[in-house]
């Protein structure tokens, strides 16, 4: 707003208005956005489930309300990689004469759960998270050779992996870096 009175005295009156009018509607957006990310939260806090997957780093609230609306119950698939194949996190396969041919991500299946996975394993491979990944671990040495976003596919393949795990278990994520130690 204070742009636009600066600059008054250069625009028409017609072009402030307008101006004016489009910061007032991208204010009450932000208002509804935080008004519905707090009711998210609060809902996530209250279920089990959400509260679970919530322990592990790069997913947020919306993505384990996803998880638990989304996905049918995770005893239908007997492993992780069926959950995963399922939201569509696994390369295609055409193999023959057993020679295995692994292609591009399926992108079959369950595709906000994935988005959203993607977009949380994303979270972690890039800007000041991927500093504070170690060079030892799995993360890191994937990240020290492979693309970021091959990086974060699986990523994502590996954290559907868990969500299973944690949820036939009704565990809490353990850090595979602590289990070790």
């Amino acid at each position: 707003m204070a742009v636009l009175e600066d600059l008054g005295c250069d625009l028409p009156a017609l072009v402030i208005a307008e101006c004016q009018d489009l910061l007032a509607q991208i204010a009450e957006k932000s208002e509804r956005i935080e008004t519905k990310t707090k009711a998210l939260k609060a809902l996530a806090a209250e279920t089990d489930t959400a509260r679970r997957l919530q322990t592990m780093p790069g997913v947020g609230p919306l993505t384990a309300l996803a998880v638990e609306a989304f996905a049918p119950d995770m005893a239908q698939f007997k492993s992780g990689r069926d959950f995963a194949a399922w939201l569509g996190l696994v390369p295609r396969q055409r193999s023959s004469g057993g020679k295995a041919r692994l292609g591009r991500i399926s992108k079959a299946g369950q595709s906000d759960i994935r988005r959203l996975l993607i977009i949380g394993a994303m979270s972690r491979t890039t800007g000041r998270a991927r500093h504070q990944v170690p060079a030892e671990s799995w993360l890191g040495r994937k990240l020290a050779t492979k693309p970021k976003m091959l990086v974060g596919i699986a990523l994502a393949n590996k954290m559907a992996r868990q969500f299973w795990a944690m949820l036939t278990k009704n565990e809490d994520y353990r850090d595979p870096a602590l289990a070790r130690a």
